[in-house]
This record gives structure tokens, sequence and C-alpha cells, in this order.
């Protein structure tokens, strides 16, 4: 039993030092898993006395009004007998207290730290753990006593703020409810027996300790109370004889004052019956015994929240990615895989496996063409620049059988206005390739983890796009000058001749400036030309793929690999630069899972050995 709570204790204890609890959240966490006892009560209840009662000795602050100003989550730890007996705060590491009146201090200092010196509360918890041979394995919560008024120097809020704060605690369903009632007052007016009613009206997570008995008028007793019949739990009410304020100015000791309080019960007519129930000591040993017994009946949920918590949190950590290395070589070594992974998602992007590649596809099958069809080529060969083109072309010596010169230009003129569609798909599919790096970035996730290299990735890759768009413009604005530099004699050769088809060869040559004759030559270039558009059509894409596509491919980051080869460390340091947020939220996982696998461990050894 010993064992089962003590695990507990110190799983609640990492929890806390992590900050991995449950206050003031409402997300569910290994903390709010793991069963307590919340002690609950009016002010001047006796729910200080109780606590001190079960610990053995004097250590909370006392007072008029609301003394208990912050949560206490009390953890008791029986170590050997003769050993020397202890107490540690979690906001003071390393510090052993073995005087306990200085705990008193400190309990009020840490107190005054968060609220100031005033009658403010706070939900922030204080966290203290006491060893002591002469304590049984326990968690205890001690909560500011409920109150109904506000008093001098307290806002009006306060009776609800505590409220508010005490249910906070009491809802949760693997919370003990300890309910502290005196019994000198009618149980229809206990502040804790109203709030514990409505968080728990079956009563199921309720245990009742009646305080004061020993304060009752003469004629009266708390029999009725202490059996239940006054107001029925589940579990038998306890009642408990506290030190009286002399026995406390006289500083008697807890021994003595437990002695007492047994004589007192079995020294009692009304309660001889019921003195072996009866007691501070029969309290701490039952509720230990009940706290075991509910973490028993916890430990599958405990370790199905476990097992989810780690699944999630090594999710987490797969996110964050893996720390930098610390030398320089590791540094390379990292950079490079991280560019790797980076260059692979932008291939398989351009591949099909990732989407964004088929939009370099419209590129060619519908703006290119599109951008063709709208040079509007028989406005180019209107019969006034044909006219034109063709007088000028001839010079002072008219042409004598066909005007070739003046057919030359007209083509020219007409492929060279072919250039503007073919700059114009190499720009549309630089500019889709550059949407593909940042998508690809954004989709590499160690370049999430290091803001200074993905500046860096990003930069290299666009140089590289921007040389490789260069070069595919050369090279695809050199296919339109090809067509316009050499014209393919067969496509006129195999025009059909005047006299071939019956024209009057006795016909003047200048006859043949007419409109019919103007119109032909029209139709003629215009076939010829459609017939380059159609090649180039073709031939433009393969030239930006081959320039831009493909090479980007091949050697998106070969620049970048070359510099990376000549960095110094210390330039390699700062590409691997984390967010400081991120190397904080890391080292926060990792303790957490070390913790969570911990408790894993110790709770599937209790399971398997139940």
């Amino acid at each position: 039993m010993e064992n089962l709570i003590s695990l507990v204790n110190k799983i609640q204890r990492a929890c806390t030092a992590l900050g991995d609890h449950g206050e003031n959240t409402a997300l569910p966490t290994l903390w709010d898993s793991l069963p307590a006892i919340a002690v609950v009560g009016g002010q001047s209840s006796g729910k200080s006395s109780v606590l001190e009662s079960v610990v053995g000795k004097d250590f909370l602050p006392r007072g008029s009004g609301i003394v208990t100003r912050r949560p206490l989550v009390l953890q008791l730890h029986k170590i050997d007998e003769g050993s020397r007996e202890y107490a540690e705060f979690l906001h003071l590491p390393r510090k052993r207290f073995t005087d306990f009146v200085a705990v008193r201090k400190e309990i009020q200092d840490e107190t005054d730290r968060e609220t100031g010196r005033s009658k403010q509360i706070s939900t922030v918890p204080i966290h203290l753990s006491i060893y002591s041979p002469n304590v049984v394995n326990l968690t205890l919560i001690d909560l500011p006593g409920l109150t109904k008024v506000a008093v001098e120097g307290q806002p009006d809020s306060i009776v609800k703020d505590i409220e508010d704060m005490v249910r906070s605690y009491i809802e949760k369903p693997n919370c003990i409810i300890l309910a502290i009632s005196p019994a000198n007052q009618d149980l229809a007016t206990s502040d804790a027996i109203k709030i514990s009613r409505e968080v728990d009206p079956t009563g199921d997570r309720t245990i009742g300790v009646l305080t004061k008995i020993d304060l009752m008028d003469k004629g009266t007793d708390a029999v009725d109370m202490l059996e239940g019949r006054a107001y029925r739990l589940k579990f038998p009410w306890i009642g408990v004889v506290n030190r009286s304020q002399q026995d406390i100015n006289k500083n008697v000791d807890m021994i003595a004052a437990r002695r007492r309080e047994r004589e007192y019960f079995n020294s009692t007519p009304e309660y001889k019956h019921l003195a072996h129930r009866m007691g501070s000591e029969h309290l701490a040993k039952m509720l230990s015994k009940h706290l075991e017994t509910v973490i028993k009946s916890k430990i599958p949920g405990i370790q199905s929240l476990i097992n989810k918590t780690i699944a999630e949190l090594e999710a987490e950590q797969t996110r964050l990615g893996k720390p930098v290395a610390a030398d320089a070589g590791g540094k390379l070594y990292s950079i490079m895989e991280i560019c790797r992974s980076f260059d692979q998602i932008f291939k398989d992007h351009l591949d099909g496996v990732r989407p964004g590649g088929d939009k370099i596809y419209n590129v060619f099958d519908n703006q290119l063409p599109a951008a063709l069809k709208r040079l509007q080529f028989d406005k180019q060969l209107s019969m006034e620049n044909i006219r034109k083109l063709i007088t000028e072309a001839d010079g002072y010596q008219p042409h004598l059988i066909a005007p070739e010169q003046g057919y030359r230009r007209l083509i020219e003129s007409s492929l060279i206005t072919i250039r503007g569609p073919a700059e114009a798909a190499v720009d549309a599919v630089h500019s889709l390739l550059k949407d593909l790096i940042h998508k690809s970035i954004s989709e590499t996730v160690d370049l999430k983890q290091y803001p200074g290299l993905r500046v860096e990735v990003g930069a290299a890759a666009v140089d590289s796009l921007e040389r490789m768009r260069d070069e595919s413009k050369r090279a695809t604005l050199q296919l339109v000058d090809m067509e316009c530099g050499y014209l393919t004699v067969d496509f006129f050769r195999k025009l059909p001749q005047d006299v071939d088809k019956g024209g009057n060869p006795t016909h003047s040559i200048f006859d043949r400036y007419n409109d019919s004759y103007l119109r032909r030559i029209g139709t003629t270039i215009l076939s010829y030309v459609n017939m380059v558009c159609a090649t180039l059509r073709n031939s433009i894409p393969k030239s930006i793929v081959y320039c831009q596509v493909r090479e980007a491919k091949r050697s998106l980051l070969d620049h970048f690999f070359t510099d990376l080869g000549k960095m110094e460390t210390k330039r390699l340091s700062s590409l691997l630069n984390e967010d400081p947020a991120i190397m904080e939220r890391r080292s926060a996982l990792a303790k957490r899972l070390e913790l969570y696998r911990s408790a894993q461990a110790e709770i599937d050894a209790v399971a398997w050995s139940k």
C-alpha cells in the first residue's frame, strides 16, 4: 500500500516540478488523473487543526479571518523509524526544514510573496512535502476556508472567489473530498457539506469529519451525526478532538494531544462504542487506505492517459525536430540532410507525387497556344502592310520574278512577334517554380526549426531559378530567332507557279501589285507563319522544360552546396540557430517524456503485480 501511494506522490511531485499539473487549465493532465484528498471547510471549522493532527506537527499559520490564502498541496512521506523528520518546499529545492516553526513562517512568507501583505487570495498553490516516521503516505490539499461575508481589506468578490477555487479542485472526478464540519453547529449550515453535496450528490467521494465534539453544549452529543442519521454519507463519519487554544498556547505536543483524544472517546459513554473509528490517528490510516483503494481502481484510466500523452508528446517532439549537432561536421551533415529533404519534396511536386506540377503543363497546353492565337497575324499581313513592305523591299529595282525580299521581311516581321509569348511562357514557368519552392519550404518540417537556414535555402533556390530562367529565355528566344533567320525553302518550292496554273506571262511585272496578287502573297505568308507557330508551340515547351524544369530537378541547390563546403563553423552555427521558444519547448518535452515514461513503467509494474 505504502509503495503505491509513494509512487503517486512521486509522480505528483514530478508533475508539479514540470508545471504539468492541472491547476488553472481545462486540459486533462497526469496530475488530474492521480487521486488526491482536498480538505474543505468553513473558516474556524478546525480544518487546520485536523491537518496538523494528521501530520503530528504544528506547521500551519494561525490567526483570525482568512489564514489559508493559497492552496497548500501537502504530501506526507513515511520514512524509516528513527530517521529525522524534515520538510521541503518545491519553490526552495534542496533546502530541508527541520524546524517546523520555520515551515510555518515560510508558508506565510510565500503566501505574502504571491498576494502581498493583504487579505487577498491566490489560486497558485504552495507545494510542501513532509518526511516523517510518524505519518502515513498521503497527499492532502488544504484549501482556503469557505466564508459567507467579506471583511475589512477583502474585495466583495472574496466569497465567490474562494468558492470557485474550492470547486475547481473538488469537481475533479478523482478528488476525494474531506469535508470538515464543527459538531457544535447544525450540519444544515455546514459550508463543507453544502458544497460537497453539489459536486458529489451521491457522497461517493466525500468523507465527513466532525470537529469540536468536546465543545458541544452539555446535554447534547454528536452520536446521530457520527452514526449517519443526521446526514448519511457512503463512508462513516469520523470524529476528532483537536487541541484547545490553551493547549496550543502551552505548546502541548501532538503525541500527548493524540493520547488525550483517545482517552476522550474511550471514556465518554456516548462515544465509547464508536471509539475504534474515532480520532486523528484513525482518520489518517483510513484516508491512506481509502486513497490506496481509489488509486488501484484508477490505474487503468491512468495507464490510458499516460499512453495517450506519451504518443502526443512524441508526435510533437518529432514535429519540433532533433537538437542541433555540436561539431562542424555534424552541423554540415544536418544542413545537407535538411536540404535533401526539401529538394525531394520539390521534386515530388514536379513529378506529381505532390500537387502543383500540373500547373506547368497548363502553361504549355493553354497559356502558350492562347498567346500565339492572340498575335493576329492576319492584321500584320493586311493589304496596306504587304504593299508597303513589298514596295520598300524592291528599292529602286522592282522584282523580276517574285518579291523575295518582300516575302522575307513580311515573314520576319510576323515571326518576331512570337518572342513575346515565348518569353511570357518562360516567365510563367519561372513563377510557378518559385511558388513550388515556397510550398516545399513550408512542407519541409526541419526547415521550420531553423529560420536562418530556411531563409538561406529559399534565397539560394530562387537564385538558381533565376539563372535557369535567363538561360531558358536565351535558348527559347533563339528558337524564334532561328526561324526568322532561315526560312524553309521546300515550303515555297511546293507553291504553284503562275505559269503552271494558267497565269498570263504577258502581263506586266507591275500588274502584280494589284489586290489579288497581294492577297495571294498574304495567304502564302500566313500559311508559312502558322506552320512555324505549330513547330514553336512544340519546341518552346521542350526548351523550357530542358532549361528550367529538368535543370531545377537536377541542380537546384548545387551552388548552395558548394558555398556550404566553404563555410566556417560559426557561419554553419548561425544557419542552425533555432527559435529560443522551440529550444525551450523541446527541452520541456524531453523532461515531460522522461516523467511520463518513468510513470508508465512504474504504474505498469504495479498493475502487473496486483
